[in-house]
């Protein structure tokens, strides 16, 4: 068994951190370079660097952010938003990212995950995965930043992601993102039981107990939150002490 990973999330729209709810109603959150490197001293195990407007705008992510970022921190980190081929890819790692995150072009061209893993290894290949679940249509994935409904179903497109070569699973509930409730603990434990890559989730981190129940009863690999990092809620330091009390395997 690896042991537990704690991953802020700093969503990037304009160079400036920000957070929402629902994926809508955006708040500043501070610089993200500073952010980067204070998580780093708290003792986060990666760090999730998403620019959220990119697919929806065209635009693509800055690879400087990801170089400043990168000579400010010492622990692993993911980059996603605005990804569409592999030069992409390669600019973003050449920049000093650890792995890429894809979501919107692996849904339009999931050939590219191939080409990723191909090229870079699994491991570099993180499929973000944001998804709502209504009673009529169960869990539905969604492309640019949660705007757009697509026919992909949560459970088949996730396995389709890791035959074709995704190294890890970054699973967002559009239902629990912001709101603080806790994880959706109960997709989540399904994915896990299914799939043999990691899973990590997103959306709904509340409380410190919520981390506990998405790693005993979710059976996530990792954990990622953004807002009760951003603003104080939670100190990495005391979460990390919590769960080791628990009896749960984290990394110190």
């Amino acid at each position: 068994m690896l042991a537990k990973r704690i991953i802020p999330c700093l969503d990037i729209k304009d160079g400036q951190t920000v957070k929402g709810t629902n994926f809508v109603n955006l708040r500043q959150a501070g610089d993200p370079v500073e952010l980067a490197r204070a998580y780093s001293e708290q003792g986060a195990d990666e760090l999730v660097f998403l620019d959220i407007t990119a697919s929806f705008e065209g635009r693509k992510t800055f690879a400087e952010l990801v170089q400043r970022i990168a000579a400010n921190i010492n622990i692993p980190f993911t980059v996603g938003g605005g990804i569409h081929d592999i030069e992409d890819v390669s600019r973003l790692l050449a920049a000093g990212a650890d792995k890429i995150s894809i979501n919107s072009a692996a849904i339009k061209n999931p050939n590219l995950i191939d080409e990723i893993a191909k090229h870079f290894g699994s491991q570099v290949c993180v499929l973000a995965v944001d998804a709502k679940l209504t009673p009529e249509n169960g869990w539905k994935c969604y492309l640019n930043g949660g705007r757009v409904e697509t026919d992909r179903e949560l459970y088949t497109w996730c396995k389709e992601a890791e035959e074709r070569g995704a190294g890890e699973i970054l699973f967002t509930s559009m239902n629990h993102d912001g709101v603080k409730t806790g994880y959706a603990n109960e997709a989540l434990a399904q994915l896990s039981d299914e799939r043999s890559i990691p899973i990590i989730a997103s959306g709904g981190a509340g409380s410190m107990e919520h981390f506990k129940d998405v790693f005993t009863q979710g059976k996530a690999d990792a954990a990622l939150a953004a807002s009760v990092f951003h603003f104080g809620e939670i100190k990495i330091p005391e979460l990390k002490s919590y769960l080791c009390n628990l009896g749960i395997d984290i990394r110190h």
